[in-house]
């Protein structure tokens, strides 16, 4: 594995509302990104949330962690996958921005 690749999104919802945004939101995202990669695994701990996905054949696992004002994402990726992080930073900050926006 290489370095992690590490997504700060900050936001102005509080804890609580981020996560449940986050629940919701990160369904919706695995059927959009369905044919990108598969979740093989999900596990809440109060404000972090654990997982383990797959894409291209290469199996990847981070975290993601909820403070009051701030989401921060960290994954752990295969070499292959490595070298894609800079074109997956800015889609998964997107992403996880527009998930985070008040409304």
């Amino acid at each position: 594995m290489s370095n992690p690749l590490i997504v700060s999104i900050p936001h102005r919802l509080g804890k609580d509302e981020a996560i449940r945004r986050l629940k919701t939101g990160l369904a919706e995202i695995r059927t959009k990104y369905s044919q990108l990669f598969a979740v093989s695994e999900e596990t809440w701990d109060r404000d972090r949330l654990q997982f383990r996905i797959s894409a291209l054949g290469q199996a990847a696992s981070g975290t993601i962690d909820v403070a009051e004002d701030s989401v921060r994402l960290e994954i752990f990726l295969p070499w292959l996958l490595a070298k894609l992080a800079e074109t997956l930073q800015p889609l998964i900050r997107r992403e996880g921005t527009l998930l985070l926006e008040k409304k």
